[in-house]
């Protein structure tokens, strides 16, 4: 056989070796963008008007280009700047390659500062953070390359729609100076009994969270009540950020065993979640406690959690979220998703994930209906809640194309809000002098 048979015979056998010959990465951009943000309360303040993410588009030599998404702080755009530099060159097949090339980029990481995630977990791996955005989009190339969807990737899609969650939040009817919002105020068992309604009624959730650590637990707890008596048969769950002490989050999880679904992190340690769950008979969930791999080894030790919430922004991507599942699954762990305010990109990683993941137990998590509509970078249509699901795409890749012209918008849209960073406790002070950011608070 000539060496041009050879040649000839290795392309006809290995369709993957040609794929990955187009798939070599040639460009990449980071571009921060704003979204209009409603003023939801939480344990360490309020969101402000306008929420930061990170688009990252990835391009390679045959014109196929990829999408990521994840947090806009200005220190993890800097991040993911150094790093996507170091990645042209490299095979967007290759996320093993991808994922050295990331952390070589990190190596001196001084200069920049900062966690970089703006929000309340501060301890995920800097190198998992950073990797996200660009395993999400290269699995997007992957997908367009071979003509099939990222689930197919993943292992193969174990269900055709993924559940969601309504995500309630404690609320101030606008930001100070503007209009009252669509969504109006809830401050109290009413407003948040309201609020679930238009959730359910519009978006036909099957399941509610609150977020709690706003007011005194037994405020929240009456809250919780209040849902039971307005959705008896609903799936429910609170989420107070850590901010309880042991002994109040045994008096409120005791309170609410007959109610609740899980607890999620009504302490912020190891240690003192395991506390609480040898008292109470309910599960417990975390995305604060557990958000490392690190994390795993004493958590399980410690019988601290039943329940993690993934988060691919903060286990490496969708591959090492899987590696996660399989973790939870060989130890009898439930799972779900964690949510950030986030826009289209971040919500179609999150389905593919799910699709493939069949030891997802639990309607996960989203900010989807806080978002308004024309806010996203993605074209309009690809992804709707219909009874409290999302349809998975069967598209090549993520199975949603980028909006140039709302890109653009969108990031003069960051330029000019003027913020650079996630600030809730900062918003909060400017607005209430007297606020203190305490942990634990009750």
């Amino acid at each position: 056989m000539s060496e041009s048979d050879a040649d000839r015979s290795l392309s006809t056998l290995s369709p993957r070796a040609t794929a990955t010959n187009r798939a070599i990465i040639t460009e990449i951009t980071v571009t921060p963008v704003a979204f209009a943000d409603p003023p939801l309360l939480n344990s360490v303040g309020v969101h402000e008007p306008f929420a930061l993410r990170a688009i990252v588009v990835i391009r390679t030599q045959d014109g196929t280009y990829g999408l990521g998404e994840t947090y806009g702080d200005e220190a993890h755009v800097a991040r993911l700047d150094r790093a996507g530099a170091l990645l042209v060159g490299a095979d967007a097949f290759n996320i093993n390659q991808v994922a050295t090339l990331v952390s070589e980029s990190l190596r001196e990481d001084s200069g920049i500062g900062g966690h970089g995630t703006g929000g309340m977990v501060t301890t995920t791996s800097l190198d998992d953070r950073v990797l996200s955005a660009f395993d999400v989009a290269c699995l997007d190339i992957q997908g367009k390359t071979l003509g099939v969807p990222v689930s197919t990737l993943l292992g193969g899609a174990v269900r055709d729609e993924v559940a969601f969650s309504g995500y309630l939040f404690y609320k101030w009817a606008g930001h100070p100076g503007q209009e009252p919002d669509a969504w109006g105020e809830a401050l109290d068992p009413s407003g948040i009994v309201a609020q679930a309604r238009k959730m359910v009624d519009e978006y036909g959730f099957t399941a509610l969270k609150l977020k709690g650590g706003v007011f005194e637990p037994e405020i929240e707890a009456a809250t919780i009540e209040a849902l039971r008596e307005a959705f008896p048969r609903m799936p429910l769950r609170i989420d107070p950020n850590g901010v309880w002490t042991v002994e109040t989050a045994l008096k409120i999880g005791r309170r609410l065993e007959p109610v609740l679904e899980y607890l999620e992190d009504p302490c912020l340690s190891i240690a003192d979640n395991a506390a609480v769950r040898k008292e109470i008979d309910l599960p417990i969930a975390t995305n604060m406690c557990v958000v490392s791999f690190n994390d795993v080894p004493p958590a399980i030790a410690a019988g601290a959690v039943d329940v993690v919430l993934s988060d691919h922004h903060f286990w490496g991507g969708l591959r090492r979220s899987q590696a996660l599942a399989g973790i939870a699954e060989t130890f009898g762990l439930g799972l779900s998703m964690h949510s950030n305010s986030h826009l289209g990109i971040s919500f179609a990683a999150m389905i593919q994930l799910a699709a493939a993941t069949r030891n997802i137990d639990y309607a996960c998590d989203t900010h989807w209906p806080w978002k308004p509509a024309g806010d996203d970078v993605i074209v309009p249509g690809a992804l709707e809640i219909r009874d409290g699901s999302v349809k998975v795409s069967t598209k090549p890749g993520l199975g949603i194309e980028l909006d140039e012209e709302a890109l653009a918008r969108m990031h003069r849209q960051y330029l000019d809000c003027g913020l650079t960073k996630r600030d809730d406790t900062g918003y909060m002070q400017s607005i209430h002098a007297d606020f203190q950011l305490t942990t634990p608070r009750w």
